[in-house]
């Protein structure tokens, strides 16, 4: 069944952001060393899930659940006979896997993760 296993955060000024998680929970914060501008997030040990941070755009706010999948494209045609809305369509995240964003019959936004190294 899938399962949530990372969120993220976007913010209109990442360094401020950053300060703030750190400082109010201890988070460790570090750059990735990746194609676009991110940060991973480690939130400590125990229950729970580490995230990530990122600049704000257009569609994105607050909190953004992602979901582990075995495959992203059955999951966006459960998605959208389930009368959600693709938002983002499939594309990858390079060595880490493929992602695709959408919005629930409510508005929330999440993403859908299908995990494979060797996506580029």
């Amino acid at each position: 069944m899938p399962r949530p296993v990372h969120f993220e955060l976007t913010a209109d000024d990442p360094a401020r952001a950053i300060r703030f998680y750190e400082s109010a929970f201890g988070w460790q914060i570090e750059k990735w060393d990746g194609p676009m501008p991110y940060w991973s997030i480690k939130t400590g040990d125990g229950p729970g899930i580490d995230g990530g941070l990122g600049p704000r755009a257009p569609g994105f706010s607050g909190t953004t659940a992602v979901i582990a999948v075995d495959s992203v494209d059955a999951a966006v045609a459960k998605v959208a006979a389930a009368d959600g809305k693709i938002t983002v369509p499939k594309m990858p995240i390079p060595t880490v896997g493929w992602v695709a964003y959408a919005l629930d019959t409510e508005g929330n936004l999440f993403g859908m993760m299908q995990f494979d190294p060797a996506a580029a």
